[in-house]
């Protein structure tokens, strides 16, 4: 029977996921991931090289599934709110994203594919500085400060969910609480972005 390299690899990545968002890079071990996966250890080295090598790894492929799923919005950023929305919906769905990019931080260790995911934010800041220049979006803000504004909103809820309930009140599960904290995200976008109308 053939080896099933490529599911492998998925439930290597899963497990290491789950890992390395609930302990960091630096409170789990290859043996955690590989016994949570149900494969042996030394598979996972072969597969990944060292932690650090999967933890930059898993983080990239987490980022490149943002990136699909949240593409800029077709009718361009006027309407920027909904594009906050849907981002806000991905974190909500997939909060291990927030806290693999808060352990990075933490960590001070290298930044998993830098040069690409530089370029992939360079690219939103220069749609952003083009959508100013066609009175799109307010011209009143640095393009670069807006985006990382705009993740910040989109995505601070599910990295510090404790927080949240505990400005709020709210359970963060409760889905009318969602659909609230998604409609506040989309408002503040619109409001923040879109030029005053006279």
């Amino acid at each position: 029977m053939a080896w099933d390299t490529e599911g492998t690899r998925r439930r290597l990545k899963e497990a290491a996921v789950v890992e390395f968002a609930e302990r960091g890079p630096d409170g789990t071990t290859m043996a955690r991931i590989a016994e949570r996966a149900g494969i042996n250890k030394e598979r996972l080295y072969k597969y990944f090289g060292d932690k650090q090598a999967l933890f930059e790894s898993v983080l990239a492929e987490e980022l490149e599934k943002l990136a699909a799923a949240v593409t800029p919005p077709a009718a361009g950023f006027s309407d920027i709110g909904e594009f906050a929305g849907r981002t806000f919906d991905y974190h909500a769905a997939h909060p291990e994203l927030a806290r693999l990019l808060q352990w990075e931080g933490l960590t001070g260790g290298p930044v998993a594919d830098e040069a690409k995911r530089t370029a992939h934010y360079q690219d939103k800041v220069r749609a952003v500085a083009a959508a100013q220049r066609d009175g799109i979006l307010d011209d009143d803000f640095d393009p670069a400060y807006f985006v990382f504004m705009l993740i910040g909103l989109a995505a601070w809820w599910s990295s510090v969910p404790q927080l949240a309930q505990m400005l709020t009140g709210a359970d963060p599960a409760d889905q009318d609480e969602h659909t609230r904290r998604r409609a506040w995200v989309v408002r503040a976008a619109e409001r923040l972005a879109l030029p005053l109308k006279s």
